[in-house]
């Protein structure tokens, strides 16, 4: 049963936005993005019940229990009022996870890892994961690289299930040959977090689904599955941006096609996507990301499509994590709370 009380009261005029805007919209996202349908994205269907104004009459697409939310996206509040209140509202709206970006984020006094992670348990919050740097040109940095023991004794102090970075492959630049040797660094962060009893995880932006400076008809992305251990390497897809690398990245240099379908990743490999971050966009083919970033529930990704295309593959139901983000959000706790309304009132189509 869901932990949110009520559905948000402006559940059915956003539903009834997404039922009139959600064919035109997916037919003008696939025409500006180079959509592409597979066996595996065309098994899922289309949202024909947003597209009716009906969230469905199922079970849940949410899976219990595994709605997060990055605490990044609640930095200001953090900042102002401390975690407490903040794990707080997060209870109250239903969330039972969060993902952190940094162990203080500016907090209102100073805090322990044992005081933050008693704080989250207070709150039926579980943390779930972390966003650290890769690396830095100070030997000192907070970094994977820089000082990978103290980044894992952290995580495992806090009880993370999951420790990674928000940052690209680009260490060494962008060949082929510079994402080699950034995934084998990150096989060896892999190890080491598993020795721990940790996933180590990589969360996405759009460049990663560009191509090799030196071999245009390379996908970085391809390089970074193809050379990372699946045992020690997880991903954490930021959805919203797979779709922006989807519209920026359709073409290689020369204008030839080269389509993708975010989603098609995950279907084929979905042990090594534990995370995903979920946020959602309007299409605007003159932003150069082609979304501008909204509220999840106020944008043209379909969530119910997608979270159902994941969740109902055998056996993992309940093996992701689904946290809610928005990197610049009008108001923090508004997002916060209209986000897991929305999401918690999607139902599977019977």
């Amino acid at each position: 049963m869901s932990r949110i009380p009520q559905t948000d009261p402006e559940l059915t005029h956003r539903l009834t936005r997404r039922g009139m805007l959600g064919v035109a919209a997916g037919a003008t996202a696939a025409a500006l993005l180079g959509a592409v349908s597979s066996p595996a994205t065309a098994a899922t269907g289309t949202a024909t019940d947003t597209a009716t104004g009906d969230a469905g009459r199922g079970r849940p697409v949410l899976p219990p229990g595994r709605l997060g939310i990055q605490l990044y996206s609640l930095r200001d509040k953090v900042a102002t009022l401390g975690f407490a209140p903040v794990f707080a509202e997060l209870e109250r709206y239903g969330y039972d996870e969060v993902e952190f970006a940094g162990y203080t984020q500016g907090s209102a006094g100073p805090i322990t890892l044992a005081q933050l992670k008693r704080l989250a348990k207070d709150h039926g919050l579980t943390p779930i994961g972390s966003h650290v740097g890769y690396y830095s040109s100070d030997p000192n940095a907070y970094t994977f690289a820089q000082n990978l023991t103290k980044v894992l004794d952290d995580a495992e102090a806090l009880g993370l299930k999951h420790i990674g970075t928000a940052s690209g492959p680009f260490r060494y630049g962008s060949t082929v040959d510079a994402w080699k040797r950034a995934a084998e660094e990150f096989n060896t962060y892999g190890a080491a977090a598993r020795a721990r009893g940790m996933k180590f995880y990589q969360h996405n932006h759009s460049d990663e689904f560009g191509f090799a400076s030196d071999n245009p008809k390379v996908r970085l992305y391809d390089v970074l599955l193809a050379e990372t251990d699946p045992d020690l390497v997880h991903l954490e897809m930021d959805i919203f941006w797979a779709y922006a690398g989807q519209f920026r990245f359709s073409k290689r240099p020369d204008g030839t096609p080269a389509p993708f379908e975010p989603l098609d990743y995950v279907l084929k490999q979905p042990h090594r996507y534990p995370l995903f971050h979920v946020k959602d966009g309007v299409s605007d083919p003159s932003n150069q990301f082609g979304y501008r970033m909204v509220d999840v529930g106020d944008g043209d990704i379909d969530y119910q499509r997608f979270i159902s295309a994941v969740t109902r593959l055998r056996g993992e139901r309940l093996a992701h994590h689904w946290q809610t983000e928005h990197d610049n959000p009008t108001e923090s706790f508004t997002f916060a709370r209209r986000s897991s309304a929305y999401l918690h009132s999607l139902k599977e189509r019977c």
